[in-house]
């Protein structure tokens, strides 16, 4: 028995890494393809991005690790099913379950590290991942001056390069407008020809310029009448120097994102749950107090206008007919005003505490997504597994499908429970909870079908059930209809 669970242990290890790495690479692709745009013509250094997909990589296995149980467990059931080696393990005296024990351990090893993983790893990845994405997003493009482009990416400069020799370095038709002064094109430098060159650690961009002239004119010739001559200088050889620290990429602090739900562990989460809730109901406390407190004030009719003892006529049932017309119209306006404050502040507060429930429900969110992720794999395993030696069809055809099918379904119901979660319409544990809850019962099903060889997937068993219950309902319907008429009479 050990040569056998051995045996489908080392048949289920080799599909696991395999599709595990697979769908970490697709799932990069996508990443990549979607922040191509702000990586390209920036000139990052290899390692930089490197370290983003590595970061990139370790958020993806949540999705990726659940995706390789199902589809590894149906191909290593499939493959033996379909060279009938799972039949010789059930005539060695063998059950499907007892076939199915080792790799269960496996999985509730698997799944132990993949709390372990969601708890301890992922929210450090997710902050390494999150700081140096915003950094890469952040930075400037690298400099790169084409011929005959205005190129204005360097800040307080404006430079246009004629043209430029096929080695980089030497140019000609040179304009140089220097802006740091922030009054607009007041010195300018033109040059016939000249290098370009860049200091071995790229901070500083050298310009040496020949045959040219620099054109300087004084703000105060366009402000002023009094007359100032343009300044006009002439050079055979001038040196420029531009800074290029600001197309660096800027390192930011990781203490900036660190409280961010998702970098937080299932302490860390527990706490910042319980601050928040304590913030919210302080604010609701305040806020009831106040409406109270100026629902009162605003719910009165302003009398002083109203003299009883002076009055012309007696005091009418209907209170504002008791005042002139002019300050019947004063009195509803200063009424409508008041309202009208009064629905603003409510609506503000309203959206106040929806933003505070969403910020809370999304801590919620993430400290439920600690648990059901090792569930998922397991909940998983016990869908793929059965499923593969009852299809009794390996390698990666027909499993494929099968297993991205059950994935696509689960991971939808997955982001509806917590899109539900988030807005209230469920609480964080049923949305969470939700997928795992479904296809649980799926899975049990599933696993006493492969394990017992009924025949409850297959079309004649589910026409004859069916047909069994059309037939119980004709019966009650007869029943029902025999005893009215025996009524009748």
């Amino acid at each position: 028995m050990k040569k056998v669970y051995s045996f489908i242990l080392k048949s289920f290890l080799g599909p696991m890494v395999l599709t595990f790495f697979i769908a970490l690479f697709i799932l990069l692709m996508q990443f990549l393809w979607k922040y191509v745009d702000d990586m390209v013509g920036k000139g990052f250094e290899w390692y930089i991005l490197f370290k983003l997909m590595f970061f990139a990589s370790a958020t993806f296995v949540p999705l990726a690790l659940p995706l390789a149980v199902l589809l590894a467990s149906l191909m290593t059931f499939g493959n033996l099913g379909e060279h009938y080696e799972l039949v010789a393990i059930k005539a060695a005296g063998i059950s499907f379950r007892k076939a199915m024990m080792p790799l269960a351990i496996f999985i509730v090893l698997l799944s132990g590290f993949a709390f372990y993983f969601s708890n301890n790893i992922l929210p450090i990845a997710n902050l390494k991942y999150g700081v140096l994405l915003f950094d890469i997003r952040e930075k400037k493009p690298a400099l790169n001056i084409n011929e005959g482009i205005f190129y204005s990416e360097l800040q307080g400069y404006v430079i246009r390069i004629g043209k430029k020799d096929p080695n980089g370095t030497d140019i000609s038709n040179v304009m140089i407008f220097d802006h740091t002064e922030d009054m607009g094109n007041i010195n300018a430098t033109l040059a016939e020809n000249g290098k370009m060159e860049m200091t071995p650690d790229k901070k500083t961009l050298i310009f040496t310029l020949y045959n040219g002239y620099n054109y300087y004119e004084p703000v105060a010739n366009r402000n002023r009448s009094s007359n100032k001559p343009l300044q006009r200088t002439e050079f055979e050889e001038e040196t420029r120097r531009i800074d290029l620290s600001e197309l660096n990429m800027i390192k930011s602090k990781e203490d900036l994102f660190k409280d961010n739900y998702q970098m937080l562990n299932l302490s860390q989460l527990k706490v910042a749950i319980d601050t928040l809730i304590a913030q919210k109901v302080r604010r609701e406390m305040i806020m009831t107090g106040y409406f109270a407190q100026n629902f009162n004030y605003f719910n009165r009719t302003d009398t002083t206008a109203y003299d009883p003892a002076n009055a012309p006529r007696p005091l009418e049932d209907d209170f504002i007919s008791n005042f002139a017309k002019p300050e019947q119209t004063t009195i509803i306006d200063m009424a409508l005003n008041n309202a009208r404050s009064m629905f603003q502040q409510t609506g503000y507060y309203g959206k106040e505490m929806n933003i505070k429930r969403e910020i809370i429900a999304r801590h919620e969110i993430e400290w439920y997504r600690k648990f059901t992720l090792s569930f998922a794999c397991l909940v998983l395993f016990f869908i793929g597994a059965p499923l593969g030696a009852i299809i009794r069809k390996g390698g990666l055809g027909l499993p494929v499908v099968f297993s991205t099918l059950f994935f696509i379904i689960f991971h939808v119901i997955s982001m509806t429970g917590e899109k539900f979660a988030r807005e209230g319409i469920l609480r964080a544990s049923e949305g969470m909870w939700l997928p795992s809850v479904i296809f649980l019962p799926v899975g049990i099903l599933l696993t006493y079908t492969a394990s017992s060889d009924s025949n409850i997937l297959s079309l004649d068993w589910w026409t004859l059930f069916f047909k069994r219950i059309i037939n119980f309902f004709k019966r009650i319907f007869k029943i029902n209809n025999s005893k009215a008429k025996n009524t009748s009479h």
